[in-house]
């Protein structure tokens, strides 16, 4: 039933009590609206609750119909199959509504109905209409509203424009002159500030959401609509600046003002400013191909750029008025992120001596020479790092190193290119003379990579949190790593240069503040910012004939950590995240005294300088160089340290960081066993204390496998804590199954690979795979793999025990996923039946019968995957024929098996044995060594059946084996001639047999390495012959 005007108080209501703190009133208040959204007349309830003049105080009220405004035209603005979406006639009253109400003065509302007008744009958008009306470009501001609402303006059989609701001056009225848009424009502009803002920010909206539209014709179209609307948001933002200008000149004359004194009017003016702002960026980036992949010059950032520079110039000295700096740094933050947007989507024409040079000369200057009022503004000294990081890294302005065709005629893009980034690199020559390369390097390190007091403050006060912020931190966000990019981007176009003078900053600040100095000084905050230059992977460029030899750069830092006062943190966290740096620098003779550095970093009484060493030493474990020689005597000290280091910190971060160092370690040293009581203690008090926290022990389960796999066959010494562990994690309906599940089967996984035999609680275990399996199939692989090490290691115990569910597995599988997932079950149905040849048939007949419904179906001529799991299929089938024969003809006889085929629509001509012989001798090529012999005693056997179509394939079958026969010894794979050279080894007398070796048993025993092929041949064919009394 449809919802109408006299439902909008209960829909209020409901609102109302959907944001209520009572759950009482909460739930079936949401449960209400949600049940309402699909009722006609939903829509325009939530719009009249949010136009309601008597409700302008109830903000949040309005703001909540709004989010169910939003959602509502995302899920039923279009016609659904399950749903038959909102009416035309409510479209209609809608837009119509919407259009009507500009004049909202609640900022967040007003935002959250223009990105819900934008929605309705994107849905109903019809560039054909606007294209027809050829109008002077000042009339575009009203057209905008034909972008948004693309029917909402359409065109009688007259050929007018007929309007379907009057903007609040013209009701169902025809417009048939130009000069009524002139009007309605003029007013719109002048008139009233408020409707003028919320058009354009109706309009910024509208543009963004067009402009992400994908297909090469909604391209093509806002293309169309940014070259006609252009020109006016443009000369709006010129007459915007220049009124702005003029109200901050006012102001800033008017020495009493306060901030909450500055005219309404301006602000709104400001605030259109800021939204035109974004209109012509949005034009100029999305509405023009980028000139790198079209080299056609983009008009607009010639013309533009310039302007928003001095824009930027002639605000920024209004950043010491309070009145307006707020607005300012909004500003020309904004300007300067345009500036850096022009010059990625469009370099070449950014790269115009004109625009580019004035925009880098700008940038460096106030870098290198900033206002006083300008070192408070970081925002801002980001964006031109950024910019100058980008000019830097473009690769359209690098030289081409491509030559030109001889006798090539005409100018070619590459050409063209050329010519390009030589005139820019002319105009970066210029402007980066090396004494200014110079300058910049050294401006910035010791100024911009220099400890502020605030980050001192910061790291006193909490140095888990100012570790994490150093580490996690985006480079665009912070004054000092965007120094920091820039600085490598700088050395590494001009390491020869600056190579020397970063090793002169560090020799000389390492003089003025020698290691006995204690006091934080600008000097010793110097030295650590000459540390921080040379921490980077640059070390090979700044070496230097004049430079210290690596063992004088170890012997400085080893001479730095020997001052101990708290106060040399600062140094002692350098060094540590020096060493890290250099790990692949480190040469041998130096690793003992790097390890035992970071070590004792690791003890520091700093948590931010343990840390640092704590990721630094996760470096060198990692590092493929890693010297376990040198580092063993140190692993006692090193857990201890990891576990005091666990206990001292706080932060979710750190124990995380902590706990894959601990993995990380147990992964790569080989003595484990002595500390595996320590392990299991810290282990078992981690997963305790942290039993809620899913992410931290994601972590603690990583561990955990590494554990088990480096005790191998003594793993059953941890049991008591892994298998709960283990269990609780594999438990479906544990509360943190859908973050533990995955890492937790990947644990299951290596406990059974590395158990040294089959335990009761392992056996247990086996039955939530099924309930796993059940659910989806996101871990089919590691299942897999886990089945196959429970028959390996359960045998008949385990056959005897799960029979039942490792049938329901595999019938679950196959059949419900793909060729991939086929593939990953197949080799499990083969070591089944290799290990019990009797008991497969009855335990997973219905399986077996899907094999043969997919070998006999076609569609594998031009797939590859379903050629292999054909092929795959087909050795499977052959093995159970050779390992018990009666088993596969009961199967192919059985009236389901024909059934099966006969719903697969699969025709069977003849017996489906012999149907399977035209499968084996087509797919023979397509199998591995010993799948071809399987494939080859099957045909043989084959031959000793009594059936007479036999014969009219008997070329064809000894073709195949005679093939195989020859081809045996060319075919063998090294896995299989390892294995034949060890056939006959047995483990150690008192030494626990390996999975692998358990797996080499079972091949060497298999039948089919035991049966010759050539002799079963030569045996099938001499009965063949003599059954049919062809000899």
């Amino acid at each position: 039933m449809a919802l109408s005007a006299s439902d909008v108080a209960a829909m209020y209501s409901l609102l109302s009590n959907s944001m209520s703190t009572d759950h009482r009133l909460r739930g079936p208040a949401e449960d209400a609206l949600a049940q309402s959204e699909s009722r006609p007349g939903f829509c325009s309830c939530l719009l009249e609750v949010i136009t309601a003049k008597d409700l302008g105080s109830q903000t949040d009220v309005r703001m909540m119909a709004t989010v169910y405004f939003k959602n509502s035209v995302n899920r039923y603005w279009r016609h659904r199959r399950n749903s038959s979406g909102i009416s035309n006639e409510e479209k209609m009253h809608l837009r119509q509504k919407l259009l009507m109400y500009l004049r909202e003065e609640n900022d967040q509302i007003a935002l959250m109905l223009a990105v819900l007008i934008s929605r309705i744009a994107r849905r109903i958008f019809n560039v054909s209409t606007i294209l027809q009306l050829k109008f002077h470009p000042s009339y575009f501001l009203l057209l905008s509203f034909i972008v948004h609402f693309g029917s909402l303006f359409i065109l009688n059989s007259h050929g007018n424009m007929f309007c379907l609701t009057d903007f609040n001056f013209l009701r169902n009225s025809y417009l048939t002159k130009p000069d009524i848009f002139l009007v309605l424009s003029q007013q719109i502009q002048s008139a009233d500030v408020l409707a003028s803002h919320r058009i354009f920010l109706i309009l910024f909206r509208t543009l963004k959401e067009l402009s992400t539209k994908r297909l090469t014709s909604d391209q093509r179209n806002f293309a169309e609509i940014s070259s006609h609307f252009f020109d006016y948001s443009w000369r709006l933002w010129q007459s915007d600046m220049q009124t702005i200008l003029h109200g901050f000149s006012s102001l800033s004359q008017s020495c009493n003002l306060n901030a909450e004194d500055q005219p309404h009017e301006l602000y709104l003016t400001c605030e259109r400013w800021l939204l035109c702002s974004k209109i012509v960026r949005q034009l100029i980036i999305s509405g023009f191909q980028s000139d790198s992949k079209c080299f056609q010059e983009v008009r607009p950032v010639k013309e533009v750029s310039p302007v928003l520079l001095s824009a930027i110039q002639s605000l920024l000295p209004y950043c010491e008025i309070s009145i307006s700096c707020d607005f300012v740094k909004r500003a020309c933050t904004k300007l300067m992120k345009i500036l850096v947007a022009f010059q990625g989507r469009h370099p070449y024409s950014f790269g115009d001596k004109f625009v580019l040079s004035s925009v880098l000369d700008f940038c460096l200057n106030r870098i290198t020479d900033p206002d006083p009022y300008l070192l408070s503004f970081e925002q801002f000294l980001i964006q031109c790092m950024v910019m100058i990081k980008n000019i830097l890294e473009c690769k359209e302005y690098k030289p081409s190193l491509t030559g030109r065709v001889m006798d090539e005629n005409g100018v070619t893009l590459e050409l063209m290119k050329k010519n390009i980034s030589s005139a820019v690199g002319g105009v970066l020559t210029s402007l980066l003379p090396t004494e200014r390369i110079v300058h910049l390097c050294n401006v910035l390190i010791s100024r911009y990579f220099v400890l502020t007091a605030s980050d001192l403050e910061e790291w006193y006060r909490n140095p888990e949190s100012f570790h994490h912020e150093q580490d996690m931190v985006q480079w665009t966000e912070k004054l000092r790593p965007c120094a920091e990019a820039l600085y490598i981007v700088l050395f590494e176009t001009n390491s020869q240069l600056l190579g020397p003078v970063v090793v002169f900053l560090l020799q000389e600040s390492m003089n003025n503040c020698p290691t006995s100095v204690a006091e934080i000084t600008p000097a010793l905050l110097l030295k650590d910012a000459a540390y921080g230059a040379t921490a980077y992977k640059l070390i090979k460029q700044i070496r230097t004939p004049k430079s210290h030899s690596q063992q004088k750069f170890n012997g400085a830092l080893s001479l730095e950590l020997s001052n101990e006062h708290p106060n040399l943190r600062i140094i002692h966290r350098k060094v540590a995240i020096i060493l890290g740096q250099w790990v692949s620098e480190i040469k041998d003779d130096t690793k003992r005294p790097v390890y035992c550095a970071l070590i004792r970093l690791l003890q520091d009484k700093d948590l931010s300088v343990r840390l640092a060493a704590c990721r630094s030493l996760c470096l060198h474990i990692e590092d493929a160089n890693f010297s376990e020689r040198e580092y063993v005597d140190l692993l006692p000290i090193c857990w201890d340290s990891c576990f005091k280091l666990f206990e001292d910190v706080r932060e979710f971060d750190s124990k995380v960081q902590i706990l894959n160092l601990i993995s990380i370690l147990i992964g790569h040293v080989s003595e484990v066993i002595p500390f595996a009581n320590k392990l299991v203690q810290f282990f078992q008090k981690v997963w305790e204390e942290y039993s809620g926290e899913s992410l931290l022990q994601i972590q603690l389960l990583v561990a955990l496998r590494n554990f088990v796999v480096a005790l191998g066959y003594q793993s059953p010494i941890c049991y008591n804590i892994l298998l709960p562990i283990l269990e609780n994690g594999i438990d479906i309906n544990s509360p943190d199954e859908l973050n533990l599940l995955e890492d937790s089967m990947l644990l299951w996984e290596a406990t059974l690979s590395h158990a040294p035999s089959m335990v009761p609680q392992l056996l247990q275990y086996f039955s939530r795979l099924v309930e796993i399996m059940e659910r989806n199939f996101d871990h089919l692989q590691v299942a897999m793999n886990i089945i196959e090490d429970y028959i390996i290691l359960g045998g008949n115990d385990f056959l005897s025990m799960h029979a039942t569910n490792i049938a329901k597995i595999l019938d679950l599988v196959i059949g419900n996923v793909n060729d991939k997932g086929i593939l990953s079950v197949l080799p499990v149905i083969d070591i089944l039946i290799q290990c019990f040849p009797m008991e497969v048939l009855p335990l997973i007949s219905s399986t077996l019968q899907k094999l043969i419904v997919g070998c006999l179906s076609g569609g594998d001529d031009h797939n590859p995957s379903k050629t292999s799991v054909k092929a795959s299929s087909a050795a499977i089938l052959a093995r159970l024929l050779v390992m018990n024969t009666n088993s596969l003809a009961q199967l192919a006889s059985d009236p389901s098996t024909s059934q099966l085929l006969q719903t697969a629509s699969i025709p069977v001509q003849e017996n489906i044995l012999l149907c399977l012989v035209d499968i084996w001798v087509d797919k023979v090529d397509n199998v591995s060594s010993i799948q071809k012999k399987t494939i080859g005693l099957a045909l043989s056997i084959i031959l000793t059946s009594r059936l007479p179509q036999v014969l009219d394939k008997l070329d064809q079958i000894l073709s195949v084996c005679t093939s195989v026969i020859l081809g045996r010894n060319d075919d063998l794979t090294e896995e299989e001639s390892s294995g034949d050279m060890s056939s006959s080894t047995s483990p150690d007398e008192g030494t626990i047999p390996s999975k692998e070796f358990r797996k080499r048993q079972i091949k060497f025993s298999d039948r089919i390495n035991q049966l010759s092929l050539e002799d079963s041949v030569r045996k099938s064919t001499k009965m063949c012959f003599y059954s049919w009394r062809i000899i």
